[in-house]
């Protein structure tokens, strides 16, 4: 079932969310050369602990850490430890918080220093494919209107989506229904309401869409060894269209 927010519920969630929008512009100033994930993942912690928040991944079906920090060919789901930033990566980081028990959900990827151009265009077209699938959360709309919007950007670009990973409901928990694919045709699926918030999320690959996850359990890389982007943001579906919440205001 998805959940209907209410205004007090969206409000909250908004609130919430803007810690993240707050928490991830700061991570654009820590994400550098040298630096380890662990240290990038403490700062994250404080900082989310600094505006009365709390972690929502931390503790997470065993999750470990505060953020998820995923380097190149890693998608999603990185555990912050030990490696060290290099000029040239490419660092997706992805916060969850949990503020007086409502939660916001987002993620970017960070270029570190120079690449080329066709990575460039990599990161951007993940970003582009994500507002663009923001641009189909009408209320009467379709699901999938959604999940076609990313994977015809994804595409049309000469990358590939993941297909084992999508988006979800948000707000009240961290993973609500519906599972959001970010691909498939347009038109079907649950029709979107006022009162959804959703966690969109395309994960879009260099190479082929295939993944897999590590040893630890937690990060999903891509098969083929490709490199993958990803972006994120929690919407709400208001009577006028989609509200970007994790969006500094």
């Amino acid at each position: 079932m998805i959940l209907i927010k209410t205004d007090e519920e969206i409000e909250g969630i908004r609130k919430a969310a803007q810690v993240v929008a707050e928490v991830l512009e700061y991570s654009r100033e820590i994400v550098k050369p040298g630096v380890m994930t662990k240290e990038v993942d403490a700062k994250i912690k404080e900082f989310i602990e600094n505006r009365g928040g709390y972690p929502a991944f931390l503790g997470y079906r065993g999750y470990p850490a505060a953020s998820c920090i995923s380097l190149n060919d890693e998608v999603v789901h990185g555990i912050p430890g030990n490696r060290k930033i290099k000029e040239g990566d490419l660092v997706k980081v992805d916060v969850g918080v949990n503020l007086n028990g409502y939660i916001g959900d987002a993620a970017i990827t960070i270029i570190v220093g120079d690449v080329s151009p066709k990575v460039r265009k990599l990161v951007e077209t993940t970003e582009r494919a994500l507002y663009n699938g923001i641009n189909q959360a009408y209320p009467g709309s379709r699901l999938s209107d959604i999940s076609h919007a990313i994977q015809v950007t994804a595409e049309k670009e000469g990358f590939s989506v993941v297909r084992d990973l999508g988006g979800h409901g948000v707000g009240l928990k961290l993973h609500e229904e519906p599972f959001i694919p970010n691909y498939g045709p347009p038109g079907r699926g649950p029709v979107l309401k006022m009162g959804m918030t959703l966690a969109l999320e395309p994960m879009v690959n260099m190479g082929h869409p295939h993944v897999k996850t590590k040893k630890d359990g937690w990060t999903v890389v891509t098969r083929d060894g490709s490199l993958s982007a990803h972006f994120e943001h929690t919407i709400a579906i208001l009577d006028n269209g989609p509200e970007i919440l994790s969006k500094i205001s």
